[in-house]
C-alpha cells in the first residue's frame, strides 16, 4: 500500500524517509529477502513519503538516472538530494557558482514533481563567515525555467549557532537543517516555508530505531512544524520571530549503522498520518 505525505489545509506536507536505497545490510530486514535489486527503489518508495540521495554529494548523475527515478515512485512521493561537495568543500564559497550551474545542467529537474529541496552540506570545519556565506546563499538559483527551487543548507561546525546566521538564513529564505546529533550544532529556528530535520541517533539494537516514547516526542514536534508553530524543546540560535504559517517537513533517520532506519521512518509516518 502506498503511503501519502500527511497533510491538510491546515497543515503543510510531512515527508518522511531515509538516506539512500540501495544497502545490503537491509535486505531480509527491510527488503524482502528475494527482492530483485532493481525493485528496491519501487519498494522502498511503497513503504516510505521521501528519500535522501546522497550520490549526487559525491558525484553527477545523468539525465535519465533522474527520469527512471522518478517513475520508479508514487505520485506524492518526493526526492531530497545533496548539493555536490565541489560547491561546499572550498576556501571562499563565493567561487561556487559554477559547480552550482553544473549540478543543475545535469538533469535534476527531470524529477519533476519528485524533486523536493537540495541540501547543501558544509565540512564540519567550515566556519561561520557572514560575508563568505552571504556570497553562497546569493549564489542559489531561486527559479529554473519557471520553476520554483528549494534549497536547504547543513552547517556542522558550532560557530554557526549565532544570532547572525539565523539573520541571513531569514534574508534568504533558506532553513538549516536541524541536525538531531551527538557533535553537530542544533538550531532549531525556523526562517522559511519547510522545514528539514535529519534524525541521527537511531539504535540498530532497536526493531523501532527510536524508543516509543522518543518516536512520539518526534512525531509531536512534526506535525508541530507542519502546522506552523515551533517546539520549545528543540534549541535555537535566535528569538522565534517565523509567522505562524502551515509549512512542508522534511525529516530523515540517518544514523551509521541505519540498518533499522526505515523502521524507524515507517514508525513516524503511522504517527503523523
Amino acid at each position: 500500500m502506498t503511503k501519502s505525505p500527511a497533510s491538510s489545509k491546515k497543515t503543510g506536507h510531512i515527508y518522511l524517509g531515509v538516506g539512500g536505497w540501495t544497502f545490503a545490510p537491509w535486505r531480509g530486514v527491510f527488503y524482502p529477502e528475494k527482492l530483485a535489486q532493481s525493485k528496491e527503489l519501487q519498494y522502498a518508495a511503497s513503504k516510505l513519503t521521501s528519500i535522501e540521495i546522497n550520490g549526487t554529494y559525491y558525484g553527477s548523475q545523468k539525465p535519465e538516472s533522474f527520469r527512471k527515478w522518478a517513475r520508479e515512485v508514487p505520485d506524492g512521493f518526493v526526492f531530497s538530494l545533496k548539493g555536490p561537495r565541489f560547491a561546499t568543500n572550498r576556501r571562499e564559497l563565493s567561487g561556487a557558482g559554477d559547480s552550482i550551474k553544473h549540478f543543475y545542467n545535469t538533469g535534476v529537474l527531470e524529477l519533476g514533481d519528485r524533486l523536493g529541496p537540495v541540501l547543501w552540506q558544509f565540512a564540519p570545519t567550515k566556519k561561520f563567515d557572514d560575508a563568505d556565506f552571504g556570497k553562497f546563499l546569493e549564489l542559489l538559483p531561486r527559479e529554473i525555467d519557471g520553476r520554483k527551487l528549494r534549497h536547504v543548507v547543513e552547517v556542522r561546525h558550532p560557530s554557526f549557532s549565532v544570532p547572525a546566521f539565523v539573520a541571513l538564513l531569514r534574508q534568504f529564505q533558506t532553513p538549516v537543517v536541524f541536525a538531531e546529533h551527538n557533535t553537530y550544532p542544533a538550531i532549531a529556528d525556523v526562517v522559511s516555508d519547510f522545514v528539514y530535520a535529519r534524525l541521527q541517533k537511531g539504535n540498530d539494537e532497536l526493531a523501532t530505531c527510536y524508543p516509543p516514547k522518543q518516536l512520539d516526542a518526534w512525531a509531536k514536534r512534526l506535525q508541530l512544524w507542519a502546522e506552523g508553530g515551533e517546539p520549545d524543546d528543540l534549541k535555537r540560535a535566535d528569538k522565534p520571530s517565523a509567522k505562524k504559517t502551515p509549512r512542508d517537513v522534511f525529516a530523515y533517520v540517518i544514523h551509521e549503522g541505519k540498518i533499522r532506519a526505515p523502521a524507524g521512518a515507517m514508525e513516524l509516518i503511522k504517527r503523523v498520518s
